[in-house]
């Protein structure tokens, strides 16, 4: 599955567009490799992610096309978050 849609069905980022943005802007890496919107994820892959002041570090459990917004959260497992101090 694309990087940009995993964010989306997951509902880690809303929109489809901003998980685009947020990866062609360097924030997002894959087992610790640089990503791209158009990357491919699979189920046990290591996503950290940049917010703003925040880096949340997750691994994903499962892949599914759609997902209801209760299940979401079972897509995903987090492993740290931390508070970036710039």
């Amino acid at each position: 599955m694309r990087l940009d849609k995993f964010l989306k069905v997951s509902r880690l980022i809303k929109r489809r567009t901003l998980a685009k943005e947020v990866a062609d802007q360097g924030r997002i890496t894959i087992n610790g490799n640089q990503a791209k919107a158009s990357s491919t994820v699979t189920a046990g892959d290591e996503l950290t992610i940049k917010f703003g002041q925040k880096l949340v570090t997750i691994k994903i459990n499962n892949l599914k096309e759609t997902v209801r917004k209760e299940e979401a959260e079972t897509l995903y497992t987090v492993l740290k978050e931390e508070k970036l101090n710039n």
